[in-house]
């Protein structure tokens, strides 16, 4: 199962639009939407009885054979909702040795320092990152259709690479 994860809490995100048609090209999928429900980490409260919205991330996480990200870069970084779920991950240990990968949809020379950074964390927290599987696919919000996923071949068909070389890694 690759577990497929949004950066963004937008309702119309293009990322998310990408991960929803990821996951209807690969049924063995699971697109966590919890991001939202997730409690600000505090190092203090990563102890059992963990909040029920990280008991799920965590599980959905040990679950998976892979995982593939998709997020936005807000103000030069990671959003702060989807590093407050990275933080989550460092205490559990359940990406160590994933393979793990994400998708730029942004316009090229955009996303960058996003991606910089969650290739840092990925690397701290033990995830194999799958360079094959690392792609920037640009997604513009017209491209989503009404029923929220991406109908252009040429996108569906890099999405569909991506998650072939994680699936094989």
């Amino acid at each position: 199962m690759i577990l497929l994860v949004s950066g963004s809490l937008r309702s119309g995100s293009t990322n998310t639009a990408l991960l929803r048609t990821a996951h209807e090209l690969e049924p063995d999928s699971v697109l966590f939407d919890g991001l939202d429900r997730l409690p600000h980490f505090n190092p203090d409260d990563d102890y059992d009885p963990l909040p029920p919205a990280v008991v799920e991330l965590r599980a959905l996480i040990a679950q998976a054979d892979a995982i593939l990200f998709c997020t936005p870069e807000y103000a030069g970084a990671l959003p702060g909702s989807f590093k407050n779920l990275l933080e989550w991950t460092v205490g559990g240990g359940e990406i160590y040795r994933k393979p793990v990968a994400w998708i730029n949809v942004a316009a090229p020379g955009r996303g960058e320092n996003a991606h910089e950074s969650l290739r840092k964390v990925l690397g701290y927290v033990g995830g194999e990152i799958v360079e094959d599987a690392c792609l920037r696919i640009p997604v513009a919000h017209q491209d989503v259709g009404e029923d929220g996923l991406l109908a252009d071949p040429g996108v569906r068909a890099a999405i569909g690479r991506s998650l072939a070389a994680l699936a094989n890694s």
